[in-house]
This record gives C-alpha cells, sequence and structure tokens, in this order.
C-alpha cells in the first residue's frame, strides 16, 4: 500500500499544490493530510482525487473542522496509524511528548504543524512529518512524504 502523505498546505487550492505532489496524490492508494489546509476547497478537491483521510490544524477554519476531525486513527494494511496536527498549536520542540499520550497501541503517528521533516523510529513507532508540500515558511524548501505498507511501514520525505 502506497499512502502519499501532505501537511501544512496554507492553501485553498488544489492548483497551489506541486505537479509532482498532485502525480504522487493520483497515484497513491490513500493520501493523508496533517492539517492546515486553510479552506474547505482543497479538502473537497483531494477528496475528489481519492481517498482522503485528515485532521484540521490550528489555522483551519470552521468549514475544514466540520468536515474533519482533530485526531484520526488511521487502519492501513492492518497497522494502525495516528494522526494529529495538533490543532492547538503550540510550540513545536514539545510535539512528541504533547502526541504520544494521545495514540496507544499506534504504529506510526502523523503530524504537522512544525513544518520540519521527519522520519524517525524511536521506541517501535514511525515519528513522520511530510513538512509543508507549499514550502511555507519556516519550512526550508517543499516537501512531502510517502508511507509504504507491506509487511513493515517504511518513510520516505521527498525534497522538491
Amino acid at each position: 500500500m502506497k499512502i502519499c502523505v501532505i501537511s501544512d498546505t496554507h492553501t485553498d487550492s488544489i492548483v497551489e499544490l506541486p505537479r509532482r505532489v498532485l502525480d504522487e496524490l493520483s497515484g497513491a492508494d490513500m493520501t493523508i493530510h496533517a492539517g492546515d489546509f486553510t479552506g474547505k476547497r482543497l479538502v473537497d478537491d483531494l477528496r475528489k482525487i481519492g481517498p482522503l483521510k485528515g485532521v484540521y490544524g490550528n489555522i483551519d477554519g470552521l468549514e475544514v473542522r466540520r468536515e474533519l476531525p482533530e485526531i484520526d486513527i488511521v487502519q492501513a494494511a492492518g497497522f494502525k496509524i495516528g494522526v494529529n496536527h495538533p490543532a492547538e498549536g503550540g510550540s513545536p520542540h514539545t510535539l512528541e511528548q504533547r502526541l504520544r499520550p494521545k495514540f496507544p497501541g499506534v504504529l506510526a503517528i502523523i503530524h504537522g504543524h512544525s513544518h520540519q521533516t521527519k522520519n524517525d523510529f524511536r521506541d517501535g513507532v514511525l515519528w513522520f512529518n511530510p513538512g509543508s508540500a507549499t514550502g511555507t515558511f519556516p519550512a526550508r524548501q517543499k516537501t512531502y512524504g510517502i508511507l509504504t505498507i507491506d509487511k513493515e511501514i517504511r518513510g520516505e520525505i521527498i525534497r522538491l
């Protein structure tokens, strides 16, 4: 199974996403967006491409918050994946300490908010942040992620 992971797009228009990201989304079995869409139109457009799982972020308005949960546990090919932006915002330096208690028993935790990529296995859990697909500050460049699931779950960060 191939999952395309994006976050912190900070746009309400799919046309603002890089062409390579759109191509990757079209070829994925699922898309996970870890929040800060900015507008419901992007949620709707991503749903037209294929199966979408996502959570709202701290800058998402009421329209996005009505469509998506704050926290989700996604089942994918027998793996439990926790997803949270986190919508409460806060310091990016304490993200892991705040996120871990929300997701007992998961094999991966996907988050956004910091705009900084992460692809680390620790204590049996994959910590994954795809960065910002649009390169929104403080991201240093445009990035997205791919999760591949077969007998295990593996993450890859793609830099544009």
